[in-house]
């Protein structure tokens, strides 16, 4: 059998090891953070990472730095995420971006995110910020609403009839305080009933879905008897979101 040998190949010399391991040592320590650290990303990166992780979003408008970060390391953000099983969604217009579960018909993905699900008039309330979102748009300015505006959109699917005023107050209460938690709105500065509506929200509900939702609701504020405001509506379909989910 003919084979070739490399005869001119010079095998590393104990010094020239001792000078690769110190090198490498090196660069150990510049992006490690705690000792004992076998990260690779450097730290600032590592918090962009788990903010996207926590969700529901990375606001380059509230989060100036983390979103430098953000368009700076992209590519091994995306990395990271993959090998979670997760997507990297950004509007660079908007500034906004956030973490999506990755679907695939032929392997079995473990699920990482878990759906946040929605009592009615949660869901009727997200519907209702994302057309003051979208109309806020065409006019060219901030989508902000007041707490008396949110509960005056809600009071109208109020049960006709209802005589427990004070358990749907609560309700309305209960679903602007989840919202805020999910901080798709931020109270602005120097105000206490004023907010403004995340544009994560535009991401996080497609067009196809707010059209959909419409109709089911105008339908229901016909009939001026919807369902029972305190029932779940799993309206997160397309909408893999990191939060607590409702027992």
């Amino acid at each position: 059998m003919n084979y070739s040998t490399n005869d001119g190949f010079q095998s590393e010399s104990p010094h020239e090891h001792e000078v690769l391991c110190a090198s490498n040592e090196s660069s150990d320590l510049e992006n490690g953070v705690f000792p004992g650290d076998l990260g690779r990303i450097p730290h600032e990166t590592r918090r962009v990472l788990v903010q996207l992780l926590l969700g529901p979003a990375v606001d380059g408008r509230r989060q100036g730095n983390l979103w430098a970060v953000l368009l700076r390391d992209e590519e091994v953000l995306r990395e990271r995420l993959h090998e979670l099983f997760l997507d990297l969604v950004v509007d660079y217009e908007q500034k906004v971006a956030f973490t999506r579960q990755v679907a695939a018909d032929d392997i079995d993905i473990p699920v990482l995110l878990r759906r946040t699900n929605l009592t009615f008039l949660e869901s009727v309330l997200l519907l209702f910020l994302r057309q003051r979102l979208t109309q806020a748009e065409t006019q060219l300015e901030r989508a902000v609403v007041s707490w008396k505006d949110i509960v005056e959109h809600l009071s109208v699917y109020e049960r006709s009839g209802n005589v427990d005023h004070a358990r749907f107050d609560k309700q309305c209460h209960g679903a602007i305080e989840k919202v805020k938690k999910l901080n798709l709105i931020q109270k602005i500065r120097g105000t206490e009933d004023r907010f403004e509506v995340s544009p994560t929200l535009k991401l996080l509900f497609p067009a196809e879905e707010i059209q959909a939702l419409t109709r089911t609701y105008q339908a229901l504020t016909h009939e001026h008897h919807p369902t029972h405001s305190g029932e779940t509506d799993d309206v997160t379909d397309g909408a893999d979101m990191p939060g607590d989910d409702d027992e």
